[in-house]
């Protein structure tokens, strides 16, 4: 989905998010990529496979520049969490009963909570091909396990930072939603407009034919007026009504704009010039 916009502002807090030992460069790109979505920057690899930095990485990233750029690499696990109050390690399984297990949602409840207080927190991710070991897991103060299809458990690297990156930016939506989702402010549209698009519309319609057979017309009108008044419109939904009725204006009519009316043999009124005018 294309969606990046420059004009708005950065969201770049939250957890940091440490990969171990990971391997290739196009994993690592795709996780800075995931951060971004959904607001995390801080990025840190233990002793990454290829080595840093990676231009692999920063193809693969998708213009997440400022994750990658600000990307920090350390030597051992202990190192790159030292600073942390706080660090979840994930698992596609609960394997240790030791430790605390929680769901990704619960998890980041939890991290929300504990980056309002100030702390520092951070979530391990594993190596592609068997994840973190007792010994890395050991560091950790609580662990979150996906619920995946049990026979078919393995996640990408990507995918797991994705999962948990949605749910860090699900857990703050509150605060999001005063700033990010606030509707546009529209206008009641007054009785006049919705008499004015009544008309407008009837008057298109007319022009085509679309009122037949004309003893018809009265009812016709009636259901196709309480259809449009069946909820209240904004004055900006008038307005893309009627410029939907204009543009279809631009395309030939049946009869000409304002023809004057006569009277039919059952007492009907009904356009008097124009084509019709020569059928009779």
């Amino acid at each position: 989905m294309a969606g990046t916009n420059s004009e708005l502002e950065l969201l770049a807090e939250g957890p940091a998010i440490i990969l171990v030992e990971p391997q290739l460069g196009e994993n690592i790109g795709m996780v800075a990529r995931a951060m971004a979505n959904f607001g995390l920057a801080e990025l840190r690899l233990v002793n990454p496979r290829d080595g840093w930095p990676s231009e692999k990485a920063r193809a693969a990233a998708s213009k997440a520049d400022h994750v990658i750029d600000a990307t920090k690499v350390f030597e051992t696990l202990e190192e790159a969490v030292k600073d942390l109050n706080f660090v979840y390690a994930t698992t596609a399984r609960a394997r240790y009963g030791f430790k605390p297990v929680r769901a990704p949602g619960i998890a980041a409840e939890t991290l929300r909570a504990k980056f309002k207080t100030g702390d520092r927190t951070g979530i391990l991710f594993g190596r592609e091909r068997w994840g973190l070991t007792n010994e890395e897991v050991a560091l950790a103060d609580e662990i979150v396990t996906f619920p995946v299809n049990p026979a078919f458990a393995s996640l990408n690297i990507a995918q797991a930072v994705l999962l948990m990156s949605y749910e860090w930016m699900k857990s703050g939506m509150d605060d999001l939603e005063e700033t990010l989702f606030q509707p546009v402010e529209q206008r009641p549209s007054t009785k006049e407009q919705v008499f004015g698009l009544f008309e407008h519309i009837e008057e298109a319609l007319d022009a085509r034919g679309y009122f037949h057979p004309l003893p018809k017309k009265p009812r016709m009108i009636d259901n196709l007026r309480a259809v449009l008044s069946r909820r209240g419109f904004s004055e900006q939904e008038i307005s893309v009504f009627r410029g939907v009725i204009n543009t279809l204006d631009r395309f030939p009519r049946r009869w000409p704009k304002q023809v004057g009316k006569v009277e039919t043999a059952e007492g009907i009124s009904a356009e008097g010039t124009g084509e019709n005018a020569e059928n009779e």
